[in-house]
């Protein structure tokens, strides 16, 4: 059996936790609105046409906002194609995902959407194919009271009270070749600038989100980052990262281990944000939105392809991608990196929220079924509500082909002082052993276990595809308490959750 010692301290904290940090991502790609969230012939939906059994499965997943419309969609987007009668709504080639895009579903629905699935939307602006006038229209039309053009065409579609939407991307992933519109970071830094600008003079509360880069891997990183920030600095309040993993032929312990390259793709990050404000000795403090992220499943899930082999459909089967046990593994890992820099990352969307890269699949006509990464996420946005805790780790590490030194054991530890609970989040990274953790608590004077939980798979490969229940979590009843100390044993390749009552 692996041994493992964690030490914390109440006394030494990382910082609070932005409910923000359980978001999730809405795009006009594949089924994630047309008979995800969306699918009106549905018997299960409401009179909106919104799928009731996907609304109850978000608000019990503990989404808290949705990013929306984009993605690379938005790049070509025109919103004004999005609202008003339906009937007047016009058909449009979809460059992203060549697709065709009926438009029957836009900024109204969305925001009707958000409204009962109790969640708050972040809206992106195309600064790909379009620019200024666009954005500041957009902000007009969501954001003004009225007595201008956008205002009343939106009072004119029965919207009287303006949405009031605060967080705004300035464009989505424009470092990328594949974007439509890419522009080089000095390019998009001083458009991100001024459409910035702009829509402040239009909505002075308003927070902006700009592009930073969309990979680690990106050969652009970090100079983008630097270069953009440099020209954004004083009008943005967040730089955007985006990261996405694969790499399950790689094995497990090197495609688990990936989580380290997210860790010093945000160390990159901070640093180079720290280097700007520093140059132009600003007061300012920029803080960052991983607003997309996810893990890309194994062979198969070729998008590009699917489109090449079926374009031009609506709202096609594209990149479903199957997630197994391990891919949860990886996925508890990057959200516990985002928790670790709770105190300057305040924004995440997990993408997408269904059928794509997604938590919950739906049925088209028929239910839904929960992926093995709905449970991770669920847990850290029902349970890790506080202040992360610094923690200090001994125990057995393990050498891949990227990285020298990998503790078997990932923890993350969470002091929610209201509810006088600590809740431990865990991921046994050893396929071949259970393993021992001596997690000592220091200054806090543990009473009580009031939650231990599983989420683990004879076989790593196993996904709730077929079975629904295949992978779900289960009762973990190793777990003490001893002072303030709580002993735990946890099963090989598992995801845990100890909630603690002090």
């Amino acid at each position: 059996m692996v041994k493992t010692k964690v030490l914390c301290d109440k006394n030494f904290i990382v910082g609070e936790i932005d409910p923000r940090l359980f978001g999730s991502f809405a795009e006009h790609m594949g089924r994630v609105i047309y008979t995800g969230i969306y699918e009106p012939q549905n018997s299960r939906s409401d009179e909106a046409g919104f799928r009731r059994d996907v609304l109850d499965a978000v608000k019990e997943m503990g989404v808290t906002t949705v990013r929306y419309p984009g993605g690379n969609f938005v790049s070509a987007y025109h919103w004004e194609d999005g609202v008003g009668p339906k009937e007047d709504r016009p058909r449009r080639l979809e460059l992203a995902w060549k697709s065709i895009e009926t438009n029957e579903f836009g900024t109204d629905e969305f925001m009707q959407w958000v409204k009962k699935a109790g969640v708050s939307p972040i809206f992106t602006v195309n600064l790909g194919t379009r620019g200024i006038d666009e954005a500041v229209q957009y902000l007009e039309y969501c954001n003004f009271p009225g007595g201008t053009k956008y205002s009343e065409m939106r009072k004119s579609y029965g919207i009287k009270e303006p949405y009031g939407v605060k967080m705004w991307c300035l464009g989505n992933e424009m470092d990328g070749g594949w974007q439509i519109g890419h522009k080089t970071a000095s390019e998009y830094g001083r458009l991100a600038a001024e459409a910035g600008k702009a829509m402040k003079t239009v909505d002075s509360d308003i927070e902006l989100i700009a592009c930073g880069s969309s990979l680690s891997t990106m050969s652009t990183y970090p100079q983008w980052d630097m270069e953009v920030l440099e020209q954004t600095y004083e009008v943005i309040d967040y730089l955007a990262l985006h990261q996405y993993y694969a790499g399950q032929e790689k094995g497990t312990e090197a495609f688990l281990a990936q989580t380290l390259d997210m860790e010093e793709y945000i160390k990159t990050i901070r640093s180079a944000a720290q280097v700007i404000k520093q140059k132009k000795r600003s007061a300012r403090e920029i803080k960052f939105s991983v607003d997309e992220w996810g893990v890309w499943a194994g062979p198969g899930n070729t998008v590009n392809e699917e489109i090449a082999e079926n374009p031009w459909q609506i709202a096609p089967s594209v990149s479903e991608q199957i997630y197994t046990m391990e891919d949860a593994l990886l996925f508890a890992g990057m959200q516990m990196v985002i928790l670790r820099n709770a105190d300057v990352i305040k924004i995440a969307c997990q993408s997408l929220i269904t059928n794509v890269s997604s938590c919950i699949m739906t049925e088209e006509g028929g239910g839904l079924w929960r992926q093995t990464i709905y449970y991770p996420f669920y847990y850290f946005a029902n349970y890790a509500h506080g202040v992360v805790l610094k923690n200090v780790l001994l125990g057995e590490t393990y050498r891949c082909e990227e990285f020298e030194e990998v503790p078997y054991l990932d923890i993350l530890a969470v002091w929610n002082e209201d509810k006088r609970e600590i809740a431990l989040f865990m991921v046994n990274r050893c396929e071949g052993e259970s393993m021992k953790c001596d997690i000592h608590l220091q200054g806090f004077g543990l009473k009580e276990i009031r939650m231990s939980k599983a989420l683990y798979a004879k076989d790593k490969k196993m996904t709730n595809q077929y079975n629904h229940n295949a992978v779900i979590p289960k009762e973990n009843n190793a777990v003490s308490i001893e002072d303030d100390c709580c002993i735990a044993e946890i099963l090989p390749l598992s995801f845990n959750v100890i909630r603690l009552g002090i």
